[in-house]
């Protein structure tokens, strides 16, 4: 899918990634943002060489190390040798030193939701690959006009990246075009805005404070984790409606 000028997103059965093109002195340079989930990257490098042919990837960037997010990484590694960007918090989970906190399946119920326990919450153990911790101080080098934004509580390290030129923005999982608990909505790719998987989202308080601060930059183009691309006014109506949602949960919470 052609979301914008020289952004293409490309769907790996349940999860979303991103080739940012366009890159370098002669515009011929890439970046990979997310790796898929297992079993996918066949598909990823045959269609990025449809797209660029023999020319790899100046770097990946991984929004978060959540399994479907990484799934294919180890592959593409081996076939690309290109440095990964990573929020510093979340190298831990990339590498396996640390495992995600089992999943919340009733927190939203739906078939995703049920099927959550048997997804996989570790990382790569002896990834070989070269590793940039991204925190307050760095930036990735590559994405001219680019800034990158951390946006925990989906994950203790996520980030999202936006283009002030056209206002574009690629939110991970830190909000989704899809309800992803629900297999039907899935299926069908039904768009509406939520806030991240309520099954992997451990400090819900967080993501929600991340969902503001996204919703402040005043996106027009959003390209998330899961789902499909939204633009203009169907993104402000439906940050609005998420966070009022949210504010009544909250209320409605407090008197329980």
């Amino acid at each position: 899918m052609q979301i914008t000028k020289n952004v293409t997103g490309y769907r790996t059965l349940i999860a979303n990634i991103v080739y940012i093109s366009g890159l370098g002195s002669e515009k011929k340079d890439w970046v990979l943002v997310d790796a898929g989930v297992p079993f996918t990257a066949t598909f990823i490098l045959n269609h990025a060489k449809k797209m660029f042919g023999s020319r790899k990837p100046l770097a990946i960037i991984l929004t978060h190390a959540h399994f479907d997010h990484i799934g294919a990484l180890e592959e593409l590694i081996k076939e690309w040798d290109v440095p990964i960007y990573i929020h510093e918090k979340e190298i831990p989970y990339l590498i396996g030193d640390k495992a995600y906190l089992p999943p919340t399946p009733l927190r939203v119920k739906g078939m995703m939701s049920f099927l959550s326990p048997v997804y996989p919450r570790d990382g790569i153990k002896n990834l070989h690959a070269t590793i940039n911790p991204l925190s307050t101080k760095i930036e990735i080098p590559m994405l001219k006009g680019w800034k990158w934004i951390h946006t925990p509580g989906h994950t203790e390290g996520h980030i999202s990246l936006f283009r002030e030129e056209d206002s574009l923005l690629l939110a991970g999982d830190a909000l989704i075009t899809v309800k992803q608990e629900s297999m039907l909505a899935v299926l069908t790719q039904r768009k509406a805005i939520h806030g991240p998987p309520a099954y992997f989202t451990p400090n819900r308080e967080e993501a929600f404070d991340s969902i503001e601060k996204l919703m402040q930059m005043n996106p027009q183009i959003l390209y998330t984790g899961h789902g499909k691309a939204m633009y203009g006014n169907e993104i402000t109506k439906g940050m609005k409606n998420l966070l009022n949602r949210e504010s009544k949960h909250k209320y409605q919470t407090s008197l329980s």
